[in-house]
């Protein structure tokens, strides 16, 4: 296979509300965690469960709609990219963080509004019918109306 591919789907709960802030450019950016649940079998055969906490960030009125609409708790789905930051502290020493660029996200279960989010809703998404892509040229898809 010729090229190389960094695509990550996530599903969990918010570890944190959304922080929001602007960039020089005017740009909207907005940071927040995902939980992400792992279940396997200990040594013992016994279930056992272990968090994932990842480090996320949203751009533009993707952002803007996920902090409206989302906070601590709230379960989502997000599709996004790995991308690697490295600073130097003030110390001088080499620091480097793994985070998830995300792309598109559609809300998980029930909102914030009704059922307190704990799921039994369904998936409903952030546009009338399809995932937030945030309103590039290119039609986002329903996966409902996908046959598989």
């Amino acid at each position: 296979m010729a090229g190389n591919v960094n695509k990550v789907f996530l599903m969990g709960n918010l570890t944190r509300d959304l922080e929001v802030r602007s960039l020089p450019s005017g740009m909207t950016v907005a940071g927040f965690g995902i939980a992400v649940n792992e279940r396997y079998k200990d040594r013992d055969g016994n279930w056992t469960d272990r968090a994932n906490f990842i480090d996320c960030e949203i751009f533009g009125n993707r952002a803007e709609a996920m902090s409206k609409y989302l906070s601590k708790g709230s379960p989502v789905f997000i599709e996004g990219k790995l991308r690697l930051d490295q600073w130097q502290d003030k110390e001088g020493n080499k620091r480097s963080k793994l985070k998830v660029v995300v792309d598109n996200f559609e809300f998980v279960g029930g909102g914030r509004d009704g059922d307190g989010g704990g799921g039994g809703g369904g998936r409903r998404t952030a546009n009338a019918g399809a995932s937030y892509s945030g309103g590039g040229n290119e039609p986002a898809i329903d996966h409902d109306d996908i046959p598989f």
